[in-house]
């Protein structure tokens, strides 16, 4: 366990201790908080551990409550050179796990973090208790007209200095993904923009934005080996006014589960653990107790 200060960073929203996990040379944070089951939370792009506190700060009372930072994102290093690849951050993850110990886990995932999650869950499914997923995909989006449109931002010559200089991610892309855009207080922007202070400490979410455009096969990869967890139970929460990953997603991803529950939050988009944080506590206590 280990000290942290950052000037930006709210200790009273974020009220957890830190602890660290070297991974390839580099401090990964993460956050363990209670005991009991363990539930592992897996978070997408551009936010951190800090989606979840919430959560983690009810549910630490009654289960042990493990929350990642990957590399380049959060209270996490991040290097200017670093293999900022999805492939790696589950490998990471997997070795992260492994080090822990950790067992008959209940994973929570979103976003980014449901290819990422669910790649250690089909190489370990007996170690999976549950599932839990908040908008995310696990398949190619090649053949998306949504996909196709967003083709050429990925390709643009611009993205780097998007992403790099004005902070893209986190200042603009994150605050469109809200419904209702008033949730996000002043103080809570700041919470996702304070960890990428600098152009060299914006390779995390960069590397997620090019991934969409060099990965799809990896995900299709994945989705074909959906059947390996089609027994699980899993919880799924959905923002259905997402304007990035829209319903049909929910629909589609579903299906191969046989023991499955559906919450489709209205008047919600891409961040329903922020922007509906009561419903989808209930959500999760209910799933958790059966």
């Amino acid at each position: 366990m280990t000290a942290i200060s950052f000037p930006w960073l709210d200790q009273k929203e974020y009220p957890f201790r830190a602890h660290f996990f070297e991974a390839q040379g580099q401090k990964m944070h993460y956050i363990d908080e209670g005991q009991g089951e363990t539930l592992l939370f897996v978070h997408g792009t551009p936010s951190w551990s800090f989606d979840f506190r919430h959560q983690i700060e009810t549910l630490s009372t009654q289960y042990r409550c493990v929350a990642v930072d990957h590399i380049g994102f959060g209270l996490s290093d991040k290097p200017a050179h670093f293999d900022y690849s999805v492939q790696n951050h589950a490998r990471i993850l997997e070795a992260f796990i492994g080090h822990l110990g950790l067992k008959d886990i209940t994973l929570v995932v979103h976003d980014f973090g449901g290819p990422i999650g669910f790649d250690y869950a089909l190489k370990h499914p007996a170690n999976i208790k549950r599932l839990i997923v908040l908008n995310s995909w696990l398949w190619s989006a090649e053949g998306e007209p949504e996909f196709r449109k967003m083709k050429p931002i990925l390709k643009s010559p611009l993205l780097p200095f998007l992403y790099r200089r004005l902070n893209f991610s986190p200042r603009y892309l994150l605050p469109q993904s809200f419904f209702d855009k008033s949730v996000l207080s002043k103080n809570t922007r700041r919470q996702y923009t304070g960890p990428f202070p600098g152009p060299s400490e914006r390779s995390g979410p960069l590397a997620f934005a090019k991934s969409l455009l060099m990965d799809q096969d990896w995900f299709e990869s994945l989705w074909k080996q959906i059947h390996l967890l089609a027994d699980k139970p899993i919880l799924f929460i959905w923002g259905m006014n997402d304007a990035f990953v829209s319903p049909k997603y929910l629909e589609k991803f579903a299906v191969p589960f046989s023991r499955k529950t559906l919450a489709r939050l209205e008047q919600c988009g891409h961040f329903p653990q922020e922007e509906k944080k009561e419903e989808v506590l209930e959500q999760m206590r209910r799933f958790l107790s059966q």
